[in-house]
């Protein structure tokens, strides 16, 4: 059986998770990475996305809106721009945070970069569902 790492999750509103899991999946600004026990040890950008963990009690997944994550061989912390579990995730926040990422890159002087959260946004209301 594969040993399990700490993750925690935080967002400036709440601790969203505070558990052992077997693997957390990471929406990194890179790309996609997925943290397990033994992980070299790494610091990364979030993008917008879906963030999951595995742990025994099964599989738990967030909306996350950027922020950072730290990766060590024991554990990963992520701190959250903005979390919610995708449980809680409606059609409502979703086109609320699509608005918000709208108006951020009208005043953008970074295009390319706005046109990217932009894609980000739309992709993980896709995968959620909505």
């Amino acid at each position: 059986m594969a040993g399990t790492l700490q993750f925690d999750l935080v967002s400036p509103e709440r601790r969203l998770a505070s558990v052992q899991a077997s693997e957390v999946q990471i929406p990194g600004a890179d790309g996609d990475l997925t943290a397990m026990e033994g992980h070299a040890p790494t610091i990364t950008t979030l993008r917008p996305g879906i963030l999951k963990a595995l742990s025994p009690e099964g599989a738990k997944a967030y909306v996350v809106t950027g922020g950072f994550a730290e990766i060590n061989a024991n554990g990963v912390s992520v701190l959250a721009e903005r979390a919610v579990p995708l449980d809680e995730v409606t059609p409502a926040l979703l086109d609320q945070l699509i608005a918000d990422a709208t108006e951020a890159a009208s005043v953008s002087v970074d295009k390319d970069a706005a046109a990217k959260a932009m894609a980000d946004l739309l992709a993980m209301r896709s995968a959620a569902g909505h």
